[in-house]
């Protein structure tokens, strides 16, 4: 793992890897798996085939006998790097270290590097993870290792990105001029691979397949398994943001491979197929992959990847119609990014999702108020992809506020922007948006020309279960779907998702307390919803209402 390999397997960990292949592929051995994403439905992953035991007892036997500090320093190492993702319990390993690293700056350098990633992944405060990354720039000069150097710089850029810092790219160019070899070992570190995050965030995703390309099979042939697994993600990533949805879920599908025959930590593989399953796949398993990486980065106090998967969970609530949920979520997204002082919207695009949830959960001076903060931000940074997305929601802001016709013209235009980003999936979800909007006003045929078209661009990328939500519902079929579930509001005029939401759960029966207890809500939010649904529908009982719903 990262500049060290890992320790050949016993007999027992390779039994443990077939144990996990069992269990994850139904008895399909991973490589012969070409029609899965990852593993099967209802299979959990197993506790990862752990490398760090077999490093602390390698450690463990440096440490006992009468070993240089250099060696003592190196094992320590090793386990640091064995632990992946886990290192929020390891302070006095790195305290050891540095006392043992005292008078080298060259090992000091190493053990500087190394505090700074688990004070960004462990601790979640890049401010600090930066200033370390700084100070081991400066021992790595001192000792006259450039390359250990050049890494230190990569993560002072990263972090630089993550807080809005607008000398970031400087800093990455700085050191991507350093002497560095063609393929580095530990790729989270390496400048190349910063560059393709870069280009991924920054929506360059030419940019980033083409040094993908350059990077891969170089680090197949040569590279750690933690590195091959950091490219298949961001591989993935890009091909999915490119509208390649085939090749992305099989680059998933081979991180997640390499992540039980490695025995690489498992939140950030699940995030990964999460992602593709949520694009190209299913809606219920991206759930379910995304609710296990959860659990897993909860696991290894692993803050970023904690992040990610909820995001992907979120997605997938918003997705499918259960907007209370993806509220929840996406605000803990949200709580979590802030407690990681993360100010760059363009790394973890949550603020657009969080934003059309709150319109659909009927919290507009919210959406309102987290659009207008996000926005300058995105303007300030210069991110053309995050403030398209944000206006999207914006559109569907202003639907809900009853103002069609800039909503309509809002939603065009965004639609006309991320046709140029090439980014064809967002594209088509506005296409979504604005068919809801004009739906809602009871333009039915401008509705049905934006639903065709986005079906048409979401089948093209493979994008099956968006696809599906394209689909309109047959004419006279009423909602079709139960209370939030689905994309609610097809056929039923001008009340809003919340307000659907609450008619459907009334036509089935429910009483006022008995839908606030459902909809968490108080019974006076329902009672103010339900006047405004018969206003707009013009019933003046439930057994109106609930024939006016069939009619829709």
């Amino acid at each position: 793992r990262g500049c060290f390999p890992h320790p050949n397997p016993s007999r027992r960990d390779r039994q443990v890897v077939r144990v996990f292949e069992k269990e994850a592929f139904g008895g399909v051995p991973p490589r012969v798996a070409k029609d899965r994403l990852g593993v099967g439905s209802s299979a959990d992953l197993p506790a990862r085939n752990d490398p760090a035991p077999v490093a602390r007892r390698a450690a463990e036997a440096v440490l006992a006998r009468d070993a240089s500090p250099a060696d003592r320093v190196r094992a320590r190492l090793a386990v640091i790097d064995a632990a992946g993702q886990a290192l929020a319990d390891l302070d006095e390993t790195f305290a050891h270290a540095m006392a043992d690293a005292a008078g080298d700056p060259a090992l000091q350098a190493a053990v500087q590097l190394r505090v700074a990633t688990k004070l960004n992944l462990s601790d979640g405060d890049p401010v600090r993870s930066r200033a370390a990354a700084a100070e081991a720039g400066a021992l790595a000069a001192t000792g006259g290792d450039q390359v250990a150097e050049a890494m230190a710089l990569t993560v002072r850029a990263r972090m630089g990105r993550i807080l809005g810092d607008h000398g970031a790219e400087e800093i990455l160019a700085q050191a991507l001029a350093l002497p560095a070899p063609a393929v580095p070992l530990g790729m989270r570190h390496a400048p190349q691979y910063l560059a393709v995050r870069h280009a991924l965030f920054d929506d360059r995703l030419a940019d980033a397949r083409e040094q993908l390309l350059v990077l891969l099979p170089a680090a197949e042939r040569t590279g750690s398994a933690e590195d091959v697994f950091e490219l298949l993600r961001s591989f993935s990533e890009v091909e999915l943001r490119s509208g390649r949805c085939a090749a992305g879920a099989a680059h998933a599908r081979r991180a997640l491979e390499l992540t039980i025959e490695a025995g690489l930590s498992p939140g950030p593989a699940w995030y990964v197929a999460a992602m593709a399953e949520s694009v190209g796949g299913s809606f219920a398993r991206a759930a379910g992959y995304a609710r296990r990486g959860v659990q897993a980065s909860e696991e290894e106090r692993d803050q970023v990847f904690l992040s990610r998967s909820l995001y992907a969970l979120g997605l997938v609530e918003l997705a499918t119609g259960e907007t209370v949920k993806a509220v929840a979520t996406l605000r803990r997204v949200a709580e979590l990014e802030a407690a990681q002082q993360v100010v760059d919207p363009s790394i973890l695009r949550w603020h657009g999702e969080l934003a059309e949830a709150l319109v659909a959960a009927d919290e507009p001076a919210e959406a309102a108020a987290l659009l207008a903060e996000v926005r300058s931000v995105a303007v300030d940074l210069g991110r053309a992809g995050v403030v398209a997305a944000l206006d999207r929601a914006e559109g569907l802001l202003l639907s809900a506020r009853s103002e069609a016709d800039a909503a309509v013209a809002l939603l065009r235009s965004t639609a006309e922007r991320f046709e140029a980003l090439d980014l064809p999936l967002e594209r088509a979800r506005t296409l979504l948006a604005l068919a809801r909007v004009e739906r809602r006003r009871r333009r039915r045929a401008p509705a049905r020309a934006a639903l065709q078209e986005a079906a048409e661009v979401f089948t093209r990328a493979g994008a099956t279960p968006w696809a599906a939500l394209a689909i309109e519902a047959p004419a006279g079929a009423g909602p079709g779907r139960s209370a939030g579930r689905g994309p609610v509001g097809w056929g039923t005029g001008v009340l809003t998702e919340a307000e659907t939401r609450l008619a459907l759960l009334v036509c089935q029966g429910a009483s006022n307390q008995e839908a606030a207890d459902k909809l968490f809500l108080s019974v006076k939010t329902v009672e103010a919803r339900l006047t405004r649904i018969y206003q707009k529908l013009d019933v003046r009982s439930r057994a109106q209402l609930a024939t006016a719903m069939q009619r829709r």
